[in-house]
């Protein structure tokens, strides 16, 4: 029986974006410390490259965002292949902090163009306002990004060493996403009747929700990070042991896929910005069980904030496209996107010394993150995300 064309778009894409970010965001975790001691460098100096890298894709994203507009994300997405493969070949052969440098630069320009935000404006372009289902799928499969990831980094590394890790990740590029992309992404159709000068034109009335979108993808994009680079100090802050710690922080990625898988049943039919505030609410009550109940409320605190970030990632991705429709849609989210990818580069950091200053009582900081993006979307309605359709 064939494949369905929107089932193979999404099959491609997913594995795609699972390559793209396992080879990329969740590169450092596992090869950064041997990457250092080889050559001779901290880790800090190779976490300052990874954070380079972020804020170059930030600043970079709207660009790339308004490329994919006018002519499509096929080909955005394929350059994005070649580019992670010279970034992470230049990796693999670097002796020295400066071509350890280029090849970070390299990396966070495939970043800039080869994640999320590329990949979910190439959907509205092919599939416009109904691109959710989509979006959806292909936020499903590259959930597994560090579930699959991390182990094989972890398993190239003791086999090869961390240049064989990174030259393995540079082939997948070459040999496995450059042709699913390729051959199973179809090209841009011809943009929509409604022009995207159109839509620019229509803003001064929308202002405020582009200011809200900014606002809330920021604070979640935030709060994201501090808790992906410090879950399991933050669980034993709470008084847990290292086992209960591990386990409860295991629970990040199923808890992150159940969301979404939710996604295809109950939560299907709500309206982007309902999915949004529940994703906050989750994160909220999560916050507060580990801030009052501590240790007892771990599991709990890692399943809602991992069930809210899943949520999350479908909601950043939809939001947008539900306010202000397609047309646009990849330069726009680029500028959304673009301040909470600033932000996120200084996060591990910044948060590590929350954590060390207050203990358990950083959670507090998740807490106000995940209450001030509730209260933003308060600012937007249901009308507002159907007002372009």
């Amino acid at each position: 029986m064939p494949i369905p064309p929107t089932t193979r778009v999404v099959l491609a894409l997913g594995t795609a974006q699972t390559l793209a970010w396992a080879s990329s965001y969740y590169l450092p975790a596992i090869l950064a410390r041997p990457m250092a001691a080889s050559l001779g460098l901290s880790s800090a100096t190779l976490y300052g490259f990874f954070s380079a890298a972020l804020l170059l894709s930030a600043v970079l994203g709207p660009w790339f965002g308004r490329l994919v507009d006018r002519h499509g994300g096929r080909g955005v997405l394929l350059a994005s292949n070649l580019i992670f493969a010279a970034g992470l070949g230049c990796m693999a052969l670097a002796q020295g902090p400066l071509v350890l440098g280029l090849a970070w630069a390299l990396v966070g320009v495939g970043m800039a163009c080869g994640l999320y935000e590329t990949a979910f404006a190439t959907l509205a372009g092919l599939f416009g306002k109904a691109a959710k289902g989509p979006i959806t799928g292909i936020t499903l499969i590259a959930g597994f990004a560090s579930t699959l990831g991390w182990p094989l980094s972890t398993w190239m590394e003791a086999e090869w060493g961390w240049r064989g890790a990174c030259a393995v990740w540079a082939l997948l590029h070459l040999l496995l996403g450059l042709p699913l992309q390729r051959w199973l992404v179809p090209a841009a159709p011809l943009p929509a009747a409604k022009s995207v000068a159109t839509v620019e034109a229509e803003q001064p009335a929308l202002r405020h929700a582009m200011a809200v979108l900014i606002f809330f993808s920021a604070a979640v994009t935030v709060l994201a990070a501090a808790i992906g680079a410090h879950l399991p100090a933050l669980v034993l802050a709470s008084g847990a042991t290292a086992e209960q710690a591990l386990l409860a922080a295991s629970l990040m990625g199923p808890a992150q896929v159940a969301a979404r898988l939710l996604q295809f049943g109950p939560l299907g039919g709500l309206h982007p910005l309902v999915l949004a505030r529940l994703a906050c609410l989750a994160q909220l009550c999560g916050g507060l069980a580990l801030l009052v109940f501590g240790a007892p409320a771990a599991i709990g605190f890692v399943l809602l904030c991992g069930a809210g970030n899943g949520l999350q990632t479908i909601a950043k991705g939809t939001l947008p496209l539900a306010v202000f429709g397609p047309a646009g849609y990849g330069g726009r989210q680029g500028l959304i996107a673009a301040p909470g990818l600033i932000l996120q580069a200084g996060t591990p950091v910044g948060f590590g010394m929350l954590l060390a200053a207050w203990g358990v009582l950083s959670t507090a900081a998740i807490v106000a993150l995940a209450l001030a993006a509730l209260l933003s979307l308060l600012l937007l309605s249901v009308r507002d995300g159907n007002r372009s359709g």
